[in-house]
């Protein structure tokens, strides 16, 4: 695989003041953009790649019939992933965003040795700019058990963590609970004061974001934390670095597996489709009301 397709896409953030990058090249004319998450926080990424490709086919798979993948093994992961990959493939994509640290961790390596030359983006928890924005050096990471356990995360924390105190909080149930699509519940926010209580007590001044559902409670976080405490959410670094590589990368010959009607229904400028391992209502429900997104939901295959 090419090593711009393994360039952390949070470099860009750790240089700049509020975690902003500049943004350059494509608005996404002609392109077909797969996404995929264990469930509807990849929907955090996706609104990102609609704001920075807006002329670009988006194409959103909920694996939410199996969520969360943060409580599943390696196995299970790499499983699911490969299986959505390539429905993705099928469906014309010109590259594929895994909106998942979790299956980021478990299954990029796997899905990029079977995609060959398509480009495939994974997330990742932004402790590198997390680091960089701090002023005390003492940075928590929210996340789910898988991620936090797993040997990519490890490595990132021995790559940028150095020099910082870092306070690891795992957040079992989390992401589930946000699953419901309801985003202030007394069940949510008891589960979010407890998660963050760790973090207020070790006195961080800045906290990562660790799995993409969690950017839909940053309210209930920041309530948590306090105003003075900087939170790092990584979806707009991934969509710019999608966006790099896409214009790089323009059309593969993964185009020709997809189905003359596939394409077709994938190629308008702009369009976004939606499928579900579970209710697709549910998820078109979710994302009419957290993104404004008009879309239609389909049962994943």
């Amino acid at each position: 695989m090419p090593a711009a397709f393994e360039t952390d896409p949070t470099s860009a953030l750790a240089s700049l003041p509020g975690g902003a990058t500049a943004t350059t090249g494509t608005t996404g004319e002609g392109l077909r953009i797969g996404v995929f998450d264990s469930g509807l926080g990849g929907l955090s990424v996706l609104r990102a790649l609609r704001a920075q490709m807006p002329s670009a086919a988006l194409l959103y798979v909920a694996d939410s019939g199996h969520a969360p993948y943060g409580e599943r093994d390696d196995a299970f992961i790499q499983a699911r992933s490969e299986h959505i990959s390539d429905f993705l493939v099928h469906q014309s994509a010109d590259a594929i965003v895994v909106a998942c640290n979790t299956a980021t961790a478990a299954a990029i390596h796997r899905l990029r040795l079977r995609c060959g030359d398509l480009p495939v983006i994974g997330v990742e928890p932004g402790v590198k700019p997390a680091v960089a924005l701090s002023a005390s050096k003492r940075v928590g990471v929210l996340a789910t058990p898988g991620t936090l356990s797993s040997l990519k995360f490890r490595r990132l924390v021995e790559q940028h963590g150095q020099g910082a105190h870092l306070v690891l909080q795992a957040c079992p149930g989390l992401a589930r609970e946000i699953e419901a699509g309801v985003l202030d519940t007394p069940a949510l926010r008891d589960m979010v004061g407890r998660f963050c209580a760790p973090l207020r007590e070790a006195q961080v001044d800045t906290v990562v974001l660790g799995c993409t559902h969690y950017p839909f409670v940053t309210p209930l976080i920041q309530a948590e934390l306090g105003p003075h405490v900087h939170i790092v959410d990584t979806a707009q670094a991934v969509a710019q670095h999608t966006q790099r590589v896409s214009a790089r990368h323009p059309g593969t010959p993964h185009t020709a597996l997809a189905s003359a009607s596939a394409s077709a229904s994938a190629s308008a400028s702009g369009e976004t489709r939606l499928w579900s391992s579970a209710d697709p209502q549910h998820l078109q429900r979710v994302a009419l009301a957290w993104l404004g997104l008009e879309a239609v939901a389909s049962a994943l295959p």
